[in-house]
């Protein structure tokens, strides 16, 4: 925020113009020029910059909890902020006795990464053409992951011009995130030193709830 005005009934905030609007503008609209892979990954990393400071250097943790690409805006050399605290919860250190935890930001972290990787959104979804498979991306992420088959999800639209390290350290990272059991999910801090590789990352498991997830829609599909 650059500043604000209270005087009588003209309340305003002021905040820095972000010339490149969301990074949903960006990744989903197909007129919208194609951010390339060195744009994106320091987009994810600035967010998780972002969100570690929020959880772990203010004062009394502050918890988004409504990431998505909508709420990413991106200034005019596409460096990330986040926006919309709308839903944020701030707790004090000793948050033991609360539902809501850093964790939920870090879930949400990762369905974004995902869709950073892929410029699709999550949430579309359809049977394969053979009608055994289910095309829900972060699914596909989970199982190709396990494959070893990274490549297959990148966005199109980039020309296999990315940096192969950085796109399968930014796929372990995203379905980590997404782990069902919020202990399994990693800091924000973790995350910035995996996605700086400072620290070496293991393939994850299949989330549970995932895997749920594509039974039932296989059997909508059948």
């Amino acid at each position: 925020m650059v500043g604000f005005c209270c005087e009588g009934d003209k309340k305003l905030l002021v905040y820095e113009h972000m010339p490149n609007s969301s990074l949903d503008a960006h990744l989903f609209r197909s007129s919208a020029k194609t951010l390339n892979w060195r744009t994106r990954y320091q987009i994810a990393l600035g967010v998780a910059r972002g969100l570690a400071y929020l959880h772990e250097s203010c004062l009394d943790y502050i918890i988004h909890c409504d990431i998505k690409p909508q709420n990413i805006l991106l200034d005019a050399l596409f460096v990330p902020k986040i926006t919309d605290f709308g839903m944020a919860k701030l707790l004090t250190r000793d948050f033991s006795r609360v539902m809501t935890t850093p964790k939920v930001d870090v879930y949400g972290y990762g369905m974004v990464l995902l869709e950073i990787i892929s410029g699709r959104m999550n949430a579309n979804g359809e049977c394969g053409s053979s009608g055994d498979d289910i095309v829900y991306f972060p699914i596909q992420v989970a199982r190709k992951l396990l494959e070893g088959n990274v490549m297959s999800f990148v966005d199109d639209r980039l020309n296999g011009d990315v940096i192969v390290d950085e796109v399968e350290r930014a796929c372990k990272v995203a379905c980590w995130c997404i782990q069902d059991r919020e202990f399994e999910r990693p800091t924000m801090g973790k995350i910035v030193q995996i996605l700086e590789g400072l620290v070496e990352v293991d393939t994850p498991p299949m989330p549970k709830l995932l895997e749920a997830i594509a039974g039932r829609s296989h059997s909508a599909c059948t």
